[in-house]
């Protein structure tokens, strides 16, 4: 598998990116297609950074389709975000074991598990500090 087809859609605060067997993007305006890294990258810069993949149409993914989700989970990452994966097919799933990837991922069987997995998650934010009444003994 090449480039993941991808329809984006919106669970709560979880943006949710179908992929099919072909791992392109398909752009809302037309029927061409984009990078997941690129359709990524504007999810980030609208904010959103709570993000499930879902692989159910992705029946094998190659070198290169597995390069752009780790792009993806790192660049992510670097906006103290969450990528999180779904619906892995045994061929995909048996990829990311032998490449040691399903200790990175957080990977679940389905969409509810996914999205729930966001309700227990605590994303870090800014440090909250905390004013002490201090009084030097005189």
């Amino acid at each position: 598998m090449g480039d993941i087809g991808i329809r984006e859609r919106l669970v709560g605060q979880v943006t949710i990116l179908d992929a099919d067997a072909q791992i392109r993007i398909g752009l809302r305006f037309g029927g061409s297609s984009v990078p997941l890294t690129r359709a990524i990258d504007s999810l980030l810069e609208k904010g959103a950074n709570r993000i499930l993949l879902n692989l159910e149409g992705a029946g094998s993914i190659n070198a290169r389709g597995l390069g752009e989700i780790v792009s993806v989970y790192v660049a992510i990452k670097k906006t103290s975000g969450q990528f999180k994966l779904f619906n892995l097919k045994p061929a995909v799933r048996e990829l990311m074991l032998a490449t040691k990837l399903l200790t990175i991922f957080d990977v679940y069987d389905n969409e509810s598990q996914a999205v729930e997995s966001f309700l227990h998650d605590v994303i870090p934010s800014e440090p909250e500090y905390q004013l002490l009444d201090i009084h030097p003994d005189n």
